[in-house]
């Protein structure tokens, strides 16, 4: 069986040795981005193989930040798969998580694609896609899931107390009288009596102890 096919601005590649090689020199050649999408569980539960990004050599190096590489990394990755990514140890870099991806693919520097031949197992061949009109397609495919999907790095991280109502709730974990928070704090009694009724009806409850318990149970202090 050929190994390599070409057709106008795409190649087909088969095998799995000639497969990780191409993606390999995609993935090393992105100097400005590298965008993808990306499952690295099995469809049939038959075990979790490595990500698409993985298959490259660069699993790590591409997706981790402070990892010394000059491009940019934007992988959207099913949201099911998030927790397995995470304990693995792998670095998220940007990433978007949605229901599902209609497909894996990487594009590097938006002029280069590869698609698996099986979305199920990339070993079983890519296509690398050089046609411009067909790669712009697939990068303007890959913004419009960026944008609609949702951010882990941002779930992940409890939105703080209110800014105008955190000194109210660090006076009441302090234990201050109302008159001597409102004296530290630079505002009249009513103001500081409104506040702390704007901070109880915030985290749900009526008690001051309370309250300390769920802030502190919200990641607010």
């Amino acid at each position: 069986m050929q190994q390599i096919q070409q057709a106008r601005g795409v190649t087909r590649i088969l095998g799995a040795t000639r497969v990780r090689a191409a993606l390999a020199g995609l993935v090393h050649s992105a100097r400005q981005e590298l965008l993808s999408f990306d499952d690295p569980v099995c469809q049939d539960g038959e075990g979790a193989p490595e990500p698409f990004l993985g298959l490259g050599g660069q699993g790590d190096a591409a997706e981790c930040p402070s990892a010394a590489r000059p491009a940019r990394v934007r992988r959207i990755a099913p949201r099911r798969v998030l927790s397995q990514l995470r304990e693995a140890g792998r670095c998220l870099g940007e990433t978007r998580v949605t229901d599902s991806i209609p497909f894996s693919i990487i594009v590097a520097d938006r002029a280069v694609a590869a698609v698996p031949l099986d979305l199920d197992l990339h070993d079983n061949g890519v296509l690398l896609i050089r046609d411009p009109v067909l790669v712009q397609a697939l990068v303007r495919t890959h913004q419009a899931w960026w944008e609609a999907g949702d951010d882990p790095a941002r779930q992940a991280r409890p939105p703080g107390a209110p800014a105008h109502l955190r000194p109210v709730l660090e006076a009441i974990l302090a234990g201050l009288t109302d008159d001597a928070a409102a004296a530290r704090l630079n505002m009249s009694g009513r103001t500081y009596s409104r506040r702390v009724g704007e901070l109880m009806n915030a985290l749900g409850t009526s008690s001051r102890f309370r309250a300390g318990v769920e802030a502190a149970r919200r990641g607010w202090v």
